[in-house]
This record gives C-alpha cells, sequence and structure tokens, in this order.
C-alpha cells in the first residue's frame, strides 16, 4: 500500500510496482488520516509518505500503526533526512526509509527487505543515524545549519528573499535574473528543504534558525526594492 498526501506522487508509484507484479493500493491522505487508512487495509508492506521528517511528530503515524498492526511493515517515504529524523523513524517502528529520489529497483529491494524482516535504509544513511544516537549533536540548531549547507550561495539569497515575502518578479528583478531563473531557483530550495511550498520553506528556515545563519547575506543584499 502506498499512502501520500500527494495523489499524483501515490499513484505513480503504485503503478510502477504494478508494472514489475506487485499488488499495490495507492491512496492519497494527509498524515492525521494516513495511520487509520494503513490500519483500516492492514496491508503487508506500506510505504508512508512524509514530506518533513525533521518536524516533530512526523513519525506519529507511524507508531500508532505499528501499536494497532504490527503485522505491518512501515516503509517511510520522504526527502533526504537527517540522521536525527532517520533514527526518530526507526524509534517509531519504521522497518526502513526509502528516499523520494529513489529509483523504482530501490523501492522493490526496500519492499523485499521489509518483508524479510530486514532493515531496509541505505547503508549510509543508516550508519549516520546511528553516529547521530551514540554521538548525539551538542547545539540545538544543528539542524540549521545542515539544511543551511546543502544551499548553494545564490539558494540562500533566494530563500532570504522568499522568507522576506519577495514574489518570483522581485526576487528576478533583486537579483539581475530572469524570471524562469528565478523559479528555478525558489524550485530548487524547495526540493532540497523538502517542504511543498514557499510558506513551508519561510517557516522551516525560521524554525531551525537557518534564516539567523544566513544574516550576512540578507545584509548584503541590495535595498533598493524593499521599500
Amino acid at each position: 500500500m502506498v499512502v501520500d498526501d500527494h495523489r499524483l506522487l501515490a499513484e505513480a508509484l503504485a503503478s510502477a510496482l504494478k508494472l514489475r507484479g506487485h499488488r499495490v493500493l495507492a491512496a492519497a491522505a494527509p498524515a492525521a488520516g494516513a495511520a487509520e487508512l494503513v490500519i483500516a487495509r492492514a496491508p503487508e508492506v506500506c510505504l508512508l509518505g512524509t514530506a518533513q521528517p525533521a518536524q516533530p511528530g512526523a513519525f506519529d503515524p507511524v507508531a500508532r500503526i505499528k501499536r494497532e498492526r504490527p503485522q505491518v511493515a512501515v516503509l517511510v517515504l520522504g526527502p533526504v533526512p537527517s540522521p536525527r529524523g532517520i533514527a526518530a523513524a526507526f524509534a517509531a517502528g519504521a522497518s526502513g526509509y526509502v528516499r523520494h529520489d529513489e529509483r523504482i529497483e530501490g523501492v522493490e529491494r526496500a519492499i523485499m527487505k521489509a518483508r524479510a524482516g530486514e532493515a531496509a535504509v541505505a547503508p549510509a544513511l543508516l550508519q549516520d543515524a546511528f553516529g547521530e544516537l551514540l554521538h548525539p549533536a551538542a547545539q540545538p540548531d544543528d539542524e540549521g545549519q545542515r539544511l543551511l549547507e546543502m544551499l548553494t550561495p545564490r539558494e540562500i539569497e533566494v530563500l532570504v528573499r522568499v522568507a522576506d515575502g519577495e514574489d518570483t518578479r522581485l526576487i528576478a528583478a533583486g537579483m539581475g535574473i530572469a524570471a524562469s531563473t528565478a523559479r528555478t531557483h525558489v524550485q530548487r530550495v524547495l526540493m532540497k528543504l523538502g517542504v511543498g511550498s514557499r510558506l513551508e520553506a519561510a517557516a522551516l528556515a525560521a524554525r531551525t534558525g537557518l534564516l539567523d545563519r544566513a544574516g550576512p547575506v540578507r545584509e548584503q543584499r541590495p535595498r533598493d526594492l524593499d521599500s
């Protein structure tokens, strides 16, 4: 069973798995309703989508499914996680973590491992998760630093402008680039942060302290469009 709040993603993944001989049910549901769907259907394996693995409570549906249907193997489907996110997924009872950009062959391998009762996660991600558990980061804002390191200087400037409420036209004008280029930068920022909208990106950046760390970029940008 594939459950994600993005119906297109759920149906596309289900179709790809069906072509490879799997019996799959696709469903679109927000996180709050995902657990109920899985509990009611009780599939052998569930691919449960999450857009923000770093968000508090992101894996509560996993914990509920395992509590009420312990025989269901839950594979979390999400963006590139932090080691702490991987650790949290397993702590909630997940059988594995599959990145959104994984090839269908990788998804299929993860399903087979979950069926066999094995941990279905890339070795590098699992190693990082164990490292986080053994040596947790001391800084409370380490997530913001991690996210900041994923972005290029230009993408950081784009994020700062998004957080300031600038639309595509203002971003393009302020940075001296074409509107199409500005849109591309915004989409890359959203993808790297694992969020679906500019509002979510701004909220995540503020919550993790990313904007404070990006302060030098904000101070250096021209202010002629802010008035």
